[in-house]
C-alpha cells in the first residue's frame, strides 16, 4: 500500500484497476464503444473510492484497542501477549493490525487480520521470550482498516505505549515450588524423607490429656512410675546464601542466557523453596570486589527484596576476587550457615587459585560450589570425527570435559560439596542438593 495523505493509504489493486482503466482508454481511443467502457469503468472506480473513503474516514474514533502484557516480563521464559481490537463501524471491515515490539526482541513484523462484524470485539495472542532483564518499551499499535474492494485503507493509531519490567523467571521460580511441594515426584525433584523427627528435642515432660502417644518415653516412665512424655520445640531455622559471581567467567552464553542470567533465574526460585521449607534466606553477588549484599531472613518481603536486587545485577568484565569474597563472608555472614556459591571453574589452574580460599570458607560453613559444564564441548565430545579437523576438535573437547570433571572431583576430596550441572539443570540439581543436605541434617 502506498500513503496519499495521513491517515489514508492506497492499496496496490487501486494502481492495477487504474493501470486496466488507462489501457483501455488507449486501446479504445479509435472505437467509441470500447472508450465509453473506459469512461464507464473510471466513473465507477471514483466512485467506489469516493464511497470508500466516505465510510472509512466517518467516524472520529472507529477502533478500540488494548494490550495486555505480562507484568513483570519472566526472563528466559514465553510470556503471553494479548491484543483486543473492536471495530466501532456500522458495516463490516477487514482489520490488520501491527503490533509494535520493543527493540530487544528484533521482531519487526508481527501483524494479525481480520474480517470485522460492527461492533464486535475480537483478541489475538502471541508470545515474546524476553533474554534479558531491563526494562521493554511496547509502541503504540497500528491498524489499519478497509471495506468493499479495499482500495482504500484507513491508518488507525492505538495510543498504547507501555513499559514492561523483565525480572528473573518468576515463572520458573512457580513451577519449582509446585514440584518441591507436590504429594508425588515430578521432574527430577527428589523427595528425600529425613529421618527422625523434624523438630528438635527440648525436655522429658509428664503426661497430659492431649499429648501425643507416639512420643511417650517408656524408659522414663518405668523409673518414675509414672507416664512421661518426651516434649519438642520447633526446628529453628537455618541460614542459607545464594552467592553468584559476576566477573568474566559468567557472561558466556548458553541457550540465549548467560551463565550469570541462569544463575540469577536459579537463585529466585532456590530461594523462595528455601523460605518455603522455613529457612532464612541471603544474598551476596562478587567480582572483582563485593556487590550486593542482603542478610539472611525468612520475612514474607525477603523474596521480593531478592528478586529487586536480582533484577539489577549486571557481569563485570573483570577476573573474581575470592579473597575478598572470603574476608566478606567472614564479614557480613554471622552464624554457621549453607552457601550456594554459583561460579564457572574452566580448568585446574583456575581451582588452584581459589582452593585454598574455598577449603577456609567451607570450615566456617557448609560450601555448595555450583559450576557449569560446556554443552557445546560435550557435543563435540561424542561426535563421529569424519576429517582429521575433527579428531583434534573431539580430542580437545573430551580433555576440556575431563578437566571439569577433575575438578569436582578435586573439591570433593576436600570435603567441599559440588555440583557440576548443565544451565538447562541447574536450579533442579541445586534444589535436589539442598533437599538432600537438609535431609542429612548437615546444615
Amino acid at each position: 500500500m502506498i500513503r496519499l495523505i495521513r491517515g489514508l493509504y492506497l492499496s496496490y489493486n487501486f494502481f492495477i484497476a487504474i493501470l486496466v482503466i488507462v489501457v483501455l482508454f488507449v486501446l479504445g481511443f479509435p472505437y467509441p464503444f470500447m472508450f465509453m467502457v473506459a469512461q464507464g469503468a473510471l466513473a465507477l472506480l471514483l466512485a467506489i473510492f469516493g464511497l470508500e473513503l466516505f465510510l472509512l474516514f466517518v467516524k472520529k474514533n472507529p477502533v478500540w484497542g488494548k494490550r495486555t502484557v505480562a507484568s513483570p516480563l519472566s526472563m528466559g521464559d514465553d510470556n503471553p501477549v494479548k491484543i483486543q481490537v473492536q471495530s466501532k463501524y456500522n458495516f463490516p471491515v477487514r482489520i490488520v493490525i501491527y503490533d509494535n515490539l520493543p527493540g530487544q526482541l528484533q521482531i519487526r513484523n508481527l501483524h494479525f487480520s481480520d474480517f470485522f462484524s460492527p461492533e464486535v470485539t475480537k483478541q489475538f495472542s502471541y508470545t515474546i521470550h524476553p533474554t534479558e532483564r531491563g526494562e521493554f518499551h511496547f509502541s503504540d499499535i497500528f491498524v489499519y482498516v478497509s471495506t468493499l474492494t479495499h482500495f482504500v485503507q484507513r491508518k488507525v493509531v492505538v495510543k498504547q505505549k507501555e513499559m514492561a519490567a523483565s525480572y528473573p523467571s518468576i515463572i520458573q521460580m512457580k513451577q519449582y515450588e509446585l514440584k518441591v511441594f507436590a504429594k508425588t515426584a515430578i521432574s527430577g525433584i527428589k523427595k528425600i524423607r529425613r529421618l527422625g523427627h523434624n523438630n528438635e528435642f527440648e525436655q522429658i515432660k509428664n503426661y497430659v490429656q492431649g499429648d501425643d502417644i507416639r512420643t511417650v518415653n517408656w524408659k522414663a516412665t518405668s523409673r518414675r512410675n509414672e507416664l512421661m512424655v518426651n516434649q519438642y520445640q520447633d526446628e529453628r531455622a537455618q541460614n542459607i546464601y545464594s552467592i553468584i559471581d559476576k566477573s568474566r567467567a559468567m557472561r558466556m552464553p548458553f541457550n540465549e542466557l548467560t551463565l550469570l542470567d541462569h544463575s540469577i533465574n536459579s537463585t529466585l526460585a532456590f530461594s523462595n523453596v528455601c523460605l518455603r521449607k522455613g529457612d532464612k534466606v541471603g544474598l551476596m553477588t562478587f567480582s572483582d570486589k563485593l556487590g550486593t549484599k542482603i542478610a539472611a531472613e525468612r520475612s514474607q518481603r525477603q523474596l521480593t527484596r531478592i528478586m529487586e536486587l536480582l533484577y539489577k545485577q549486571k557481569t563485570r568484565f573483570l577476573e573474581g576476587n575470592f579473597e575478598m569474597l572470603y574476608h566478606g563472608i567472614r564479614n557480613h555472614i554471622k552464624g554457621r550457615s549453607l552457601i550456594m556459591l554459583y561460579t564457572n571453574i574452566e580448568s585446574e589452574y583456575s581451582l588452584k587459585r581459589i582452593l585454598p580460599l574455598l577449603r577456609r570458607i567451607n570450615q566456617l560453613h557448609v560450601l555448595v560450589v555450583i559450576f557449569f559444564e560446556n554443552t557445546e564441548v560435550a557435543k563435540a565430545a561424542q561426535m563421529e570425527p569424519k576429517h582429521v579437523r575433527d579428531i583434534y576438535l573431539k580430542t580437545f573437547a573430551e580433555k576440556y570435559a575431563m578437566d571439569k570433571k577433575k575438578v569436582a572431583l578435586e573439591l570433593r576430596k576436600s570435603g567441599i560439596q559440588t555440583v557440576l550441572t548443565t544451565p538447562e539443570k541447574l536450579t533442579v540439581d541445586t534444589i535436589n542438593k539442598y533437599l538432600e543436605l537438609k535431609a542429612k541434617g548437615a546444615i
